[in-house]
């Protein structure tokens, strides 16, 4: 139960996040959201700080669960085509519906990880299906420094969605193709 209580709450955090923005999350903010009495948000997670663990740990698990059930739906990725497809479809789940909540819930957080090195550990890009799709297609096609073109693929994806959400629209085919021909270079 208050395991379960605690998920209800930081989901609800996270959707007070999307909508709100960093100064909207309070623990009053998350009792409403949640449709709780007031004061559950702050018996569950005592301090504001607490509150943020919560939800950016909820927020890591929700995106590895997507990126598992992706790369369980896709086959193995054989040619770079293949590749940009996934990455399409990774990009338009960033921005439309939960996964552009989630998206920008993401970016406020990793904001304030900057100054909160316990949000920062969190938010370190974790080991998932999806990364490794990418490095094991990097890795058959002769590329050096796999890791390095990995991270630097991923980061540059993650720029683009970011641009998107900030100025709309969704992104297009052709950076996804220029960014994995740079990466096979």
């Amino acid at each position: 139960m208050v395991s379960e209580r605690r998920t209800l709450l930081a989901d609800a955090a996270l959707d007070v996040l999307a909508d709100e923005g960093v100064r909207g999350l309070t623990h009053r903010a998350v009792d409403r959201r949640a449709a709780l009495p007031p004061g559950t948000t702050s018996a569950y997670f005592r301090t504001r700080a607490a509150l943020l663990t919560g939800l950016v740990s909820r927020l890591v698990q929700l995106d590895q669960a997507e990126l598992q059930a992706i790369a369980e739906d896709f086959p193995p990725i054989r040619t770079a085509e293949q590749l940009v497809d996934g990455m399409v479809l990774l990009t338009r789940l960033r921005l439309t519906g939960e996964g552009r909540r989630r998206s920008l819930a993401r970016y406020a957080c990793t904001v304030e990880s900057v100054r909160d090195p316990e949000l920062r550990e969190i938010l370190v890009p974790r080991e998932n299906a999806g990364r490794e799709a990418v490095r094991l297609f990097l890795a058959g096609q002769g590329v050096t420094d796999v890791e390095n073109r990995t991270h630097t693929l991923l980061t540059c994806i993650d720029g683009l969605v970011f641009d998107r959400l900030v100025n709309g629209g969704e992104v297009p085919r052709e950076p996804l193709e220029g960014l994995v021909a740079a990466a096979l270079r």
